[in-house]
């Protein structure tokens, strides 16, 4: 009995780890025939786990949705994950999570083992926030998740769409990645219509339903998605926009700043221009020095001014 009821417990997680899984590749992982893999199915579904079963040569197994949330299996850096997750979205930037993702957290935290308690505490409490400079818009946790879900099934999306002039439009794309940039979020899509690479403002979208038809993944856009978002709407989210010519290879820059700071060009072997910006003077001044390299300040002329004004300060601290 022992032994069946472990076996129980590594086929949830197995299942709960992939979206499908052919049973002839359980019944390897667990070490039994296929057989047995068809009874433990029928004994996780008794105890109200929705598993679903597909006949043929491509059939298999997968952990569907059921009219009940079953308990989940985490492992050890899984249930951390979590619960940092938790504590942040308490106070995050999806609407209407606060209060549940408290519920929940404190639920979860009830059943941590010492060890992973003290991991999440000392995470929490050795990290600080940043303060935002702008209060940023909130998401529909439901459009959130029907995002993930159509970029995790590799499913096709239509949705009404806001665009920043105001305009509304009905999109359809083949979703990459959500991107949680500042205290936005953005879809990375390719738009079908367009035949390119596009970013999205998850708070613009209204999804429709139902979704379409699976599609092949394609290649992602150069650099990742994170890397295409924080080129394509930083310069819009800016205060102030800088053009700075740095005396360097541009693959060394290009490592030591943050993508989401700026974009790289190459001029020669030797020299780049580092587009970048923030919403304060000064901010765009730390980038500068985190680079400990020479520079040439090309824009705006407000950063020059305020450039001068630090290095006279900093030379009287040494006089």
């Amino acid at each position: 009995m022992l032994e069946t009821s472990a076996r129980l417990l590594r086929l949830l997680s197995l299942l709960q780890a992939r979206r499908d899984w052919p049973g002839a590749a359980l019944a390897e992982r667990l070490g039994v025939s296929e057989r047995t893999v068809r009874r433990d199915v029928d004994r996780l579904r008794d105890l109200g786990y929705p598993v679903d079963a597909t006949r043929g040569t491509y059939g298999g197994y997968r952990l569907g949705a059921g009219t009940a949330m079953p308990p989940l299996l985490l492992d050890d850096d899984e249930a951390v994950a979590v619960a940092v997750g938790l504590r942040t979205a308490a106070g995050g930037s999806v609407a209407g999570i606060e209060e549940t993702s408290v519920r929940a957290l404190a639920k979860l935290e009830q059943v941590l083992p010492s060890r992973l308690r003290h991991r999440v505490n000392a995470l929490q409490t050795y990290t600080e926030p940043v303060p935002a400079d702008r209060p940023g818009p909130v998401v529909d946790p439901g459009v959130l998740t029907a995002l993930a879900a159509a970029c995790r099934d590799q499913e096709r999306l239509r949705f009404d769409y806001r665009a920043h002039d105001g305009t509304a439009g009905v999109r359809t794309v083949e979703p990459h990645r959500l991107v949680s940039w500042g205290r936005r979020w953005y879809l990375v899509a390719w738009d079908v219509d367009r035949q390119d690479w596009r970013t999205f403002r998850v708070d613009r979208v209204e999804p429709r339903v139902p979704t379409g038809p699976r599609f092949p993944p394609r290649d992602p856009p150069e650099g990742g998605a994170a890397a295409y978002v924080a080129q394509g709407v930083s310069a819009a989210a800016w205060r102030y926009r800088s053009r700075i010519v740095v005396h360097a290879p541009a693959e060394v820059v290009t490592e030591r700043i943050n993508p989401a700071v700026g974009v790289v060009e190459a001029v020669n072997d030797d020299t780049c221009v580092l587009n970048t910006g923030a919403d304060s003077l000064h901010t765009i001044a730390v980038h500068i020095g985190l680079l400990d390299l020479d520079f040439e300040i090309i824009e705006p002329p407000e950063l020059i001014d305020h450039v001068r004004d630090l290095a006279a300060r900093y030379a009287r601290s040494v006089s």
